[in-house]
């Protein structure tokens, strides 16, 4: 093993003690050392640096990606070794277009969850499972990925509170819910559990009628399914409203509920990105300008404060 493969294993090892998942990391620094072996580079340099980040025809995303990589390592393998040189930050720039939310409104949520209640009608479970959990994305803003990962035991439905696991970013938090959406929690748990009597069964809290966990790409096609019997979708359309799209909903009511109450949204802000699930609040900030109503809001915020310094 030769110097810089044996960097990139502590650094790994340190960066992982600290918390950070770094699951594509370790195969791409790896493939980067023997990039610079097979380039007979014995230290990192910007320009070694740029070209693996854009070998084989990666896109810009992907460049930035791969670069980004090869700076934290070169930050830290430059305490030992004085020749290495750090990629600037702004090299390889990529901003991601983020897609345009949309926002449901309160009839069309109310039609996608009658249209729920119409699936498979000698079906006893599949309806009340699909309409407890888009009901749940529609009211509580978690990811689809972190209420199909819910378990039975996250589930405290005496105390109406949701424990999301192992989020996008390694973290768990407390989700509260409201009364009314605990009682339909705890209606469909009833239904489950009288289904599923005396059958093998996953404990994750939302399952298909053989008692396993519902599937990602299953749930958005039905999902996709309800969008064109109520209209959302053409019956073409590739594209329309998303499921994610009920986060972005769950983010603007609730800004514009501060905002229409006189609240400091600046100082609640961080209680929102908490509750989200954001690592970094510039993220929640991002929904300020998702609703042209949102902007509106703020400006209003924004002429009364001058006015008083005036």
């Amino acid at each position: 093993m030769n110097t810089l493969q044996k960097a990139v294993q502590d650094y790994l090892a340190m960066r992982r003690a600290l918390g950070y998942q770094l699951l594509n990391a370790g195969p791409a620094l790896a493939d980067f050392v023997s990039f610079l072996r097979r380039k007979r580079t014995s230290h990192i340099t910007i320009q070694m640096a740029v070209k693996w980040a854009q070998k084989a025809g990666a896109q810009p995303a992907t460049w930035k990606n791969r670069l980004a990589l090869v700076r934290g390592f070169a930050r830290y393998r430059s305490a030992t070794d004085p020749r290495t040189e750090v990629p600037p930050p702004r090299l390889l720039p990529f901003r991601a277009k983020r897609a345009t939310p949309y926002l449901y409104t309160d009839d069309e949520v109310r039609l996608l969850l009658n249209a729920c209640l119409r699936l498979s009608p000698n079906d006893a479970l599949r309806k009340w499972t699909y309409h407890g959990l888009l009901g749940l994305l529609a009211v509580s803003g978690m990811r689809l990925s972190e209420v199909l990962s819910l378990r039975l035991g996250d589930v405290d439905l005496a105390n109406a509170v949701l424990t999301v696991r192992g989020t996008k970013f390694g973290k768990s938090r407390l989700v509260p819910i409201h009364d009314s959406t605990r009682r339909v929690l705890m209606r469909y748990r009833s239904r489950r559990d009288h289904y599923l009597k005396g059958c093998p069964a996953s404990d994750f809290f939302f399952v298909t009628t053989r008692g396993t966990r519902l599937d990602k790409n299953n749930v958005r096609g039905t999902f996709h399914v309800l969008s064109r019997q109520i209209g959302l979708r053409g019956e073409s359309n590739r594209h329309g409203p998303r499921l994610h799209d009920f986060r972005h909903r769950f983010a603007i009511r609730t800004l514009l509920r501060w905002y229409r109450s006189g609240q400091n949204v600046e100082q609640r802000l961080p209680v929102l990105s908490t509750y989200l699930g954001h690592v970094r609040p510039d993220d929640t900030y991002w929904y300020l300008t998702a609703c042209p109503e949102l902007m509106g809001q703020a400006v209003k915020r924004l002429e009364r404060r001058w006015r008083t310094l005036q």
